[in-house]
């Protein structure tokens, strides 16, 4: 039992350690978005604006393979959980509980689409309100 508790612990800090850099993620967007947007607004050059939108796309899709990532090793430690004592090989590897499409149904996910796209939708208003 030794054997599973520790595989089971080492996914789980790997799963921790995703969620924890999404979580930073989605906080440096936030600043560097106010950052832009207050220094396109400071010099009115309404053109400056869409600079918000590029790192936070990209944010975006970083966000969504974190997410990918964090589902990926929840099925890895599904897996082992049911797993036998004696089968445990500490493998960490989830390329076989990756399905197609899964990377892209991260980024649209109820959780990461709400908060990007406010974003998006926020830069948006700042540039067509000026």
């Amino acid at each position: 039992m030794v054997k599973k508790l520790k595989h089971l612990e080492l996914i789980q800090n790997a799963i921790n350690r995703l969620t924890n850099s999404s979580f930073f993620l989605k906080g440096w967007t936030v600043i560097f978005v106010a950052a832009v947007l207050g220094f396109a607004t400071k010099d009115s050059e309404p053109m400056y604006v869409w600079l918000a939108a590029i790192p936070t796309l990209s944010f975006w899709a970083l966000d969504g393979f974190y997410l990918n990532q964090e589902r990926l090793f929840r099925r890895l430690y599904d897996t082992v959980r049911e797993t036998d004592e004696d089968e445990i090989d500490f493998s960490m590897n989830t390329t076989p509980f990756k399905k197609k499409w899964d990377w892209l149904k991260s980024i649209f996910s109820k959780t990461l689409l709400p908060f990007y796209a406010t974003i998006l939708i926020v830069i948006g208003m700042v540039r067509f309100g000026n």
